[in-house]
């Protein structure tokens, strides 16, 4: 069991770590339309295949 303080210390982190994200993501967003065109077709890839194994896994059990 985590601790209150413990607790408090994940929540804050996380605000913090994922402001931070997206600012430096914000920031840096001409550089990823720019090197990363495209890219949406390797993530709709790889959510495609493990849809996939999941199907086979859910129908051959």
């Amino acid at each position: 069991m985590f601790s209150k303080g413990q607790i408090i210390f994940g929540v804050l982190f996380f605000i913090v770590f994922a402001i931070i994200i997206a600012f430096t993501y914000r920031k840096d967003i001409k550089l990823h339309k720019r090197f990363y065109a495209g890219s949406i077709w390797i993530l709709i890839a790889f959510i495609a295949f493990i849809l996939f194994i999941a199907a086979i896994k859910f129908f051959f059990k």
